[in-house]
């Protein structure tokens, strides 16, 4: 009964791809000083949004607190665009 219970609580408290999406667009919006129109899947924090190593740092600082997940290093070098970021979340939440 308590495993069912648990597992019920993951569910529901995972969020749906849209609106990790729309936390992550806001989050980048607000770290990157950019329109939210411009924030799409496909945008790539350093070539499209104009992001420096500095801005990148904190926007994985942002995003794990936000979604109270840990990004390693080696993790968050792979995370160039707002698609990946979105995945990364997603399989942590899973």
């Amino acid at each position: 009964m308590g495993q069912a219970r648990k597992m019920r609580r993951h569910v529901c408290s995972a969020m749906s791809q849209e609106s990790i999406l729309e936390k992550v667009r806001s989050i980048v919006t607000e770290q990157l000083s950019v329109d939210a129109g411009e924030v799409k899947p496909e945008s790539n924090f350093q070539n499209d949004l104009g992001a420096d190593s500095l801005d990148t740092v904190e926007l994985v600082m942002a995003l794990e607190e936000a979604f109270d997940i840990e990004i390693p290093d080696e993790a968050a070098e792979g995370i160039a665009t707002v698609g990946d970021a979105v995945k990364y979340i997603e399989d942590k939440q899973a």
